[in-house]
């Protein structure tokens, strides 16, 4: 009698085990439903999209009435939304967050940057729909530390690839913990060995036109060597042709300079490089949107009072922040924009002529710049001020950076066994680029953070 009443028991106990598993596999299980497709593949958007999502990846992608939504799945409705990959940003600064003086921040948050602001302005970021970030410059521990626990699920961020220090000829007073200098080939292969003997993911070399040719030569071999990209600065005319001649794989920025255009020879040698197909697109990230939106934030300063910045920040740190945006107009960080501004349509415009592949990134963190509003920022200036098509805009910021950092079997583009990185907003996109402002929905790998 008792062996059949024990016999008895493990069966429920086996129904009840397979009832939870069940419940939970299923639980793992959502269904985008209703929503405009943006795959960013560049292709017409989808209407009545479904999107099913195993786990942290995509399972099916299809149309109401022509694909099965599974039995249990969570129904999210994405009706009256447009749905696309989650955002990339390629060019942002976790370690700083608006803050207009740099010598002040940097002298007084580096001990906090690790546990407190890196992984504020990630989530941040985050939170805008950017689900996959570049973090060019930051303390070496600090960038691999947080990257590493936004990977184990144990702070939310995009996902997040790292070049810790800077490396250039010398550093700037006080900036030796994120700027690393080179003297001599040797010491520069040194350097670069021990950045990816850290784990980063990409080299960020900046000033080289102050480096000697063996030295700058030397930082691209030894990161190529070690299956790492190179990014670099393209501020000035000497450091474009230093880093063409090198082969680095992405250029930063438009430049310093108030020069009108790039110069002949410079984009003669911009155009002999993205003619060379077998060996790639030449990618740059112009980051235009911190220069032109200044004199706008100067004169309109009711957006800096946008509290989505705030999040994650001790108070003592947001009323600092603040503190120093009491006088836009004074800012020496902004002396030359009123210069500079009307060259970045005609500077962006040759890049794109030449072949060069754009990417959206943002600076995000300098000056009255914040992780919660760049990305979009840069979107809406490239859009609706130089007149770029939005589909080109959102591949920029989705599919290309996927390619640029060779990720783009995963990440980048909303199809079957991609990682479920996918955002949705409240309206038609390809008309409306700043509905981006608003992010309704943002899911990576599957999670669902808003």
């Amino acid at each position: 009698m008792a062996s059949a009443y024990f016999t008895c028991m493990k069966r429920i106990l086996v129904c009840v085990f397979l009832f939870a598993a069940l419940h939970q596999g299923r639980a793992q299980v959502k269904a985008l439903v209703g929503g405009t497709l943006i795959d960013g593949y560049g292709g017409r958007a989808l209407q009545n999209s479904v999107i099913i999502i195993e786990g942290e990846r995509i399972k099916a992608v299809g149309q109401l009435g022509k694909i099965n939504i599974p039995a249990g799945a969570e129904i999210i409705s994405t009706e009256g939304m447009s749905v696309l990959p989650g955002l990339w940003d390629m060019h942002v600064h976790l370690m700083i967050n608006g803050h207009t003086d740099y010598a002040h921040w940097d002298k007084t948050y580096l001990p906090l940057l690790e546990k407190v602001i890196m992984p504020a302005s990630a989530h941040q970021l985050l939170l805008a729909g950017v689900t996959s970030a570049r973090d060019l410059g930051a303390p070496l521990e600090a960038s691999i530390q947080v990257r590493n626990r936004i990977n184990r699920g144990e702070i939310p961020g995009p996902t997040l690839y790292v070049s810790g220090p800077f490396i250039q000829k010398k550093p700037y007073p006080g900036t030796e913990a994120f700027r690393w200098g080179v003297n001599g080939e040797k010491d520069a292969r040194a350097k670069v060995q021990q950045l990816a003997k850290a784990g980063v993911d990409v080299v960020k070399l900046i000033d080289h036109d102050e480096m000697t040719e063996a030295e700058y030569m030397a930082v691209v071999d030894e990161a190529h060597k070690l299956g790492l990209r190179v990014v670099a600065h393209a501020h000035r005319p000497e450091e474009i042709r230093r880093g063409l001649k090198a082969g680095v794989d992405c250029f930063e920025h438009t430049g310093l300079s108030a020069a009108p255009e790039y110069p002949p020879d410079i984009m003669a040698l911009i155009r002999e490089r993205t003619a060379k197909m077998n060996i790639g697109p030449l990618f740059w990230t112009p980051t235009v949107e911190g220069l032109y939106n200044y004199e706008y934030l100067r004169d309109n300063p009711e957006e800096l009072d946008n509290t989505s910045w705030h999040l994650g920040l001790p108070d003592s740190v947001i009323a600092d922040i603040k503190q120093s945006l009491q006088h836009p107009s004074r800012l020496s960080y902004f002396g030359l924009t009123a210069l500079r501004k009307p060259t970045l349509h005609t500077k962006v415009k040759q890049l794109k002529e030449s072949g060069v592949v754009l990417l959206v990134g943002t600076d995000s963190g300098i000056p009255m710049q914040f992780h919660s509003q760049s990305t979009w920022h840069e979107l809406d200036v490239w859009v609706n001020a130089f007149g770029i098509d939005p589909m080109y805009a959102i591949r920029a910021a989705t599919y290309w950076p996927a390619v640029a950092m060779g990720v783009e079997k995963d990440f980048g583009t909303i199809a079957e066994g991609k990682y479920a990185d996918i955002i949705a907003v409240k309206g038609d996109v390809l008309r409306h680029i700043a509905l981006l402002q608003r992010v309704d929905l943002v899911i990576k790998k599957g999670k669902r953070y808003k």
